[in-house]
């Protein structure tokens, strides 16, 4: 058996592998939800009429305003991605990436690490040569993600009063979170190839956008929660809000799909009425959900007026000028191709 045959079914024993996955994380997600969901309508039964009072008092404009604000927090995630992207030799331009991420976030409706998974792969296949490979653009994530789970341990303390934690704990994750913090960092100085490249970040300028971008979406996650939890009549601060974040980002790493609002609301808020909790916790999750959808709508949108545009290769035709021999200098210094060569395609080392 050749070399070239191995590979291609070791490629399509890959491609098996990994259709297998993503059935895996649709199931479990999908009878996560609907466990939750059955436990949430178990603790709603006597609550019904409560529950659906809530619902209604909800005014539609700001649910709009909700949906909103996930499209910004949204937006937002997507710039300090691409800013650790370019960090670690991405040459991607903006629009294609956001477009990846669109799909992204369309699939973490369903679970969190299947829209990761399903970004990373969406802008494999859109720009191949332009972005870093698979276990760079996994690594590009960290960074992101200490970022948030940074800001998590930091408001962790409003945690102390629903929840009942010690005071010790969020200081202790305070402490957790700078300690890898810097040692990202040193990684980043260290290792700078392969894996290492997707957190050069780390050690570069660009760290302060990405902190800045992170920042900023989850403050639009902040405003939504509360934004919601005053719709339907319940008078809780800030903070709360800040505690039903870091219930939902938290459970979030659970394949329980969209039931993670309510799931999260009642954990954090029960105390404030288990009906009224649960209906903000689906408000939640209905502007999540809209907002992803309205992104992941423009995304495919955007992909397909922009394929209808661009000139077709096939109804290209050679004039006499591309038939004739390449400069002798072209072969020396190690190229196949120059930046605009008279073929009209973009020139790349061999």
């Amino acid at each position: 058996m050749s070399v070239e045959s191995e590979q291609g079914i070791t490629a399509c024993a890959t491609v098996v592998e990994a259709r297998a996955a993503f059935r895996r994380k649709v199931a479990l997600s999908v009878l996560g939800g609907l466990a939750v969901t059955c436990i949430l309508g178990f603790v709603l039964v006597g609550r019904r009429h409560e529950f659906v009072t809530a619902l209604h008092s909800a005014p539609l404009t700001l649910v709009g305003v909700a949906v909103v604000l996930q499209i910004v927090a949204l937006l937002a995630r997507t710039e300090a991605w691409l800013v650790s992207v370019r960090a670690a030799g991405g040459l991607v331009g903006r629009r294609l990436l956001f477009r990846a991420a669109g799909v992204g976030y369309l699939a973490s409706v369903v679970n969190g690490s299947l829209g990761m998974a399903a970004r990373i792969a969406s802008l494999r296949r859109a720009a191949p040569e332009r972005s870093p490979r698979v276990p760079a653009l996994l690594a590009a994530e960290v960074p992101i993600l200490t970022v948030e789970v940074a800001l998590a341990a930091i408001f962790s303390f409003t945690l102390i009063s629903p929840l009942g934690v010690a005071w010790w704990i969020p200081a202790i994750a305070v402490a957790l979170m700078a300690a890898v913090v810097i040692g990202l960092r040193r990684l980043s100085e260290r290792h700078r190839r392969g894996l290492w490249a997707g957190i050069a970040v780390m050690r570069k300028k660009a760290r302060w956008r990405l902190i800045a971008f992170t920042l900023a979406a989850v403050c639009a996650q902040v405003a939504r929660n509360w934004l919601m939890l005053h719709a339907i009549g319940e008078n809780v601060s800030i903070f709360d809000a800040m505690a039903l974040l870091i219930a939902m980002f938290t459970l979030g790493q659970l394949p329980i799909g969209p039931s993670i609002g309510p799931a999260a609301a009642v954990l954090i808020l029960g105390s404030h009425g288990v009906a009224a909790s649960a209906a903000a916790g689906v408000l939640l999750a209905v502007s999540g959900m809209m907002g992803s959808i309205c992104y992941a709508t423009w995304a495919l949108a955007d992909r397909l007026i922009t394929g209808r545009l661009s000139p077709s290769p096939a109804i290209l035709t050679p004039t006499p000028a591309m038939s004739q021999p390449l400069p002798a200098i072209v072969p020396a210094l190690g190229l196949t191709r120059l930046a605009v060569n008279r073929s009209g395609m973009p020139w790349r080392r061999a």
